[in-house]
């Protein structure tokens, strides 16, 4: 007889209580300060335009005052590496502090967290009010919160694609309701993605679509700083009178009110152990603070600790100590040098681009009196804001000489291709024939802040036989 496999049960819905204190206080700033930046940045101005653009029309890439091509995408890999070492250090040391306090995901899904308590209230009232038949109030509250999620996920989306196309100009597009495919496309699939993720995935998407609750284990050990409760001291655990003794009944501090449960917004209950689930989010700790200073036992039953700091009963000093061991050290002095070196090479970065290519269709030719000549084209990309003039010269084997215009000038983030011609005179080329002569390019800024600086490339010339 075949066996079908069984269907998993649908998740249960978790309605996250609302809690309070310091952790809570830093998730909101921290809510209000990337809030502020994402939605923020697109509306800067700088030099008469958005401060950070990505024109991907014109291949230009603005942030504040840098302006950046295509070739220059060695520095975003660069900060790719930076970002990855940080998490790696930063994990490391204290977990999944990032998930909990600064992942998107997280921060969306507080604001739309909110709105729903506003509409619905908190835990116990959006309870009675899923399993209420639907009434016009139901209704009501239930329309509001979708209105606003999706305002939130609109506005989320128009952002985003506000970062590739000017936000002022896309918003005369969305009010006269003349956005182009792809802009129209991105809000959409954008605010779909908010409003999906924040306000119904949830915690399924840090349980089983995030890839970093899987491999967060390679990177803790038994010093990581996690979030953890103490069960020498919460254990056996049990209700109790307030006034009452817990160690003459034989209790531990932990009264099994379950509102660390609650808080959770992945559902799990934090006095089973570490688990993946466990985003770092600290709610659970304001929330079991909150009952022991109400019941008037000591701070501190589910803390910031490490496995060890917990095992051992150690203090936050002895716990801070052992943070600071060679693992964390070699991530700490990585970081600390490819940032330095990619800061060291922002500030050197030269403010032009010049490219050589040899004129394929003219290699190299015989002219006059046996001089031979070479064709070449050179792109010379202005990455500066403002009308700049350069000079072009040539260096190489004595009688070298270059005929093209002594200086051109280049519009603010102007790039234009100059065709150069090389020459060199009859009496040196003779004795060179078949040779390939190694020769510079020099390009000098004449004009700007940057007056003086030169930029050399390498190339060919070549002498036939």
């Amino acid at each position: 007889m075949s066996q079908f496999p069984t269907l998993q049960p649908a998740p249960i819905k978790i309605h996250v209580r609302a809690s309070s204190g310091r952790f809570s206080r830093w998730r909101w700033a921290m809510v209000w300060l990337t809030q502020l930046l994402f939605y923020g940045l697109p509306w800067l101005n700088w030099n008469d335009r958005q401060a950070v653009l990505f024109d991907l029309d014109a291949r230009r890439f603005y942030l504040f005052k840098l302006a950046l091509y295509p070739q220059d995408f060695i520095y975003l890999a660069v900060l790719l590496v930076i970002c990855a070492l940080g998490l790696f250090f930063v994990t490391a040391v204290a977990g999944r502090v990032w998930c909990g306090f600064s992942c998107p995901q997280t921060v969306y899904t507080a604001i739309y967290l909110w709105v729903e308590r506003r509409f619905e209230g908190d835990r116990s009232a959006r309870m009675r009010l899923d399993a209420a038949p639907w009434t016009a109030a139901k209704l009501a509250r239930k329309a509001g919160k979708q209105a606003t999620w999706i305002a939130i996920g609109l506005w989320t989306g128009f952002t985003f694609v506000g970062y590739f196309t000017p936000i002022q100009t896309l918003g005369g597009l969305v009010l006269s309701l003349d956005t182009g495919p792809w802009e129209t496309f991105w809000i959409g699939f954008y605010g779909l993605a908010t409003y999906g993720n924040a306000g119904y995935l949830r915690e399924q998407v840090c349980k089983h679509m995030c890839p970093y609750g899987r491999f967060q284990s390679v990177m803790f050990d038994r010093d990581t700083l996690i979030i953890g409760y103490d069960s020498a001291r919460g254990e056996p655990r049990g209700s109790r009178a307030r006034a009452s003794d817990a160690q003459a009944a034989g209790l531990g501090d932990c009264i099994n009110c379950t509102m660390c449960v609650q808080v959770c917004p992945t559902g799990i209950d934090i006095r089973d152990g570490l688990q993946s689930d466990c985003i770092g989010c600290a709610a659970c700790i304001d929330a079991c603070d909150e009952v022991m200073d109400k019941i008037g036992s000591p701070r501190g039953l589910i803390r910031y600790s490490s496995q060890t700091g917990l095992e051992q009963g150690w203090g936050r000093d002895r716990v801070l100590q052992r943070a600071l061991r060679p693992r964390v050290l070699v991530y700490g002095a990585l970081l600390l040098a490819i940032s330095t070196a990619f800061v060291t090479g922002l500030l050197q970065r030269s403010p032009f681009r010049v490219d050589v290519m040899r004129d394929r269709g003219v290699l190299a030719r015989m002219v006059e009196q046996g001089a031979i000549e070479n064709a070449y084209r050179l792109q010379i990309m202005n990455s500066q804001e403002s009308v700049q003039r350069y000079r072009i010269g040539v260096t190489g084997p004595e009688g070298l000489t270059l005929a093209a215009a002594p200086s051109i000038e280049l519009g603010p983030m102007e790039e234009r291709t100059v065709t150069a011609t090389v020459r060199l005179a009859g009496q040196q080329a003779a004795p060179l024939a078949g040779q390939a002569l190694a020769i510079h390019f020099a390009v000098e800024q004449l004009s700007g802040d940057q007056a003086g600086h030169q930029v050399l490339e390498k190339s060919s010339f070549l002498v036939p036989r």
